[in-house]
């Protein structure tokens, strides 16, 4: 059967329910947690995406988004009756070559930790794990005891970023993740966006930690970038600064909160356990150099 694999450019609620069903489909064949991120395709400042089409029915999807201009984060799914056909690799490097473009490096694939299929497939191109994040996400009504009565920062005050918190957003990145200022830097000028909206927690008028929202779609909040200087952490810095964001966010009865952490890091864990998250998912990304896709 001839396959034609091409560049969506239509993103109109009919297309989006096609990519939607494809989804449901994978993840109920394969029983896995798949998520494509269909909230984030869009035609102004969404992801990159492209479509397989076998016969006239879609049967491949691929999608990718850089956040430094090095790296590509990609997802993809293939329908469970049209796998071993080459798809995958035909869908990427169709990607690849508009990556290319754009200066990228390397391409890190998020595949779900329950998808044996996905997991086979990543292996099969060469690519190497790389690291595992959990996917939780807020329940309204399990905020614990242990969050509610934590101590409060006295003379802390969560505000709106503002343009002369930029060298401090900086600083706070990469001395809490152990990245470079310059990539920072980079990072943070590729992810400014109206749908992005970063909070900066001052203690004693002096900028401690920051923590970012983004809106991908009308009713998800994601959050990221949440941090607080080495020097100020152990103070409850960041459990205050994660509540009040949380308190924030819930006033919109029906928006969903979601975060991604990795799966060794237990403080955080129990941080966000105690903030009324929940682990939805488990998902491992494999990195693998675009020269290798050539």
């Amino acid at each position: 059967m001839q396959q034609h694999i091409y560049k969506m450019t239509d993103y109109s609620d009919t297309q989006l329910e096609l990519v939607r069903s494809l989804e449901q489909l994978c993840k109920t064949a394969d029983s896995s947690s798949l998520r494509v991120g269909v909230e984030s395709l869009k035609e102004i400042g969404g992801d990159e995406a492209y479509l397989c089409l076998s016969g006239g029915r879609l049967t491949g999807f691929l999608s990718w988004y850089t956040s430094d201009g090095i790296e590509a984060n990609l997802n993809a799914m293939v329908h469970p009756d049209f796998r071993r056909q080459g798809i995958f690799r035909s869908l990427l490097q169709q990607a690849a070559g508009d990556m290319r473009i754009q200066g990228l490096a390397t391409c890190r694939i998020r595949v779900p930790a329950d998808s044996e299929p996905g997991i086979q497939a990543a292996r099969e191109l060469g690519a190497e794990f790389a690291t595992a994040q959990y996917t939780m996400m807020l329940n309204r009504r399990e905020i614990t005891e242990a969050s509610q009565s934590a101590p409060q920062v006295h003379h802390l005050v969560i505000r709106r970023e503002e343009t002369r918190d930029s060298g401090f957003m900086i600083a706070c990145l990469s001395q809490a993740f152990s990245d470079s200022e310059e990539w920072t830097r980079s990072y943070l000028a590729h992810t400014a966006a109206p749908d992005r909206v970063t909070y900066i927690a001052e203690s004693g008028s002096e900028p401690a930690g920051m923590i970012r929202i983004h809106y991908p779609g009308h009713s998800l909040a994601v959050i990221h970038d949440f941090c607080v200087l080495p020097a100020q952490q152990g103070k409850g810095i960041g459990g205050q600064m994660l509540s009040t964001v949380v308190d924030l966010l819930k006033q919109q009865a029906e928006l969903m909160v979601r975060l991604s952490v990795v799966t060794n890091n237990i403080q955080a864990l129990k941080l966000y356990g105690n903030s009324g998250f929940e682990i939805t998912a488990e998902s491992h990304y494999y990195v693998i150099l675009l020269s290798r896709l050539s």
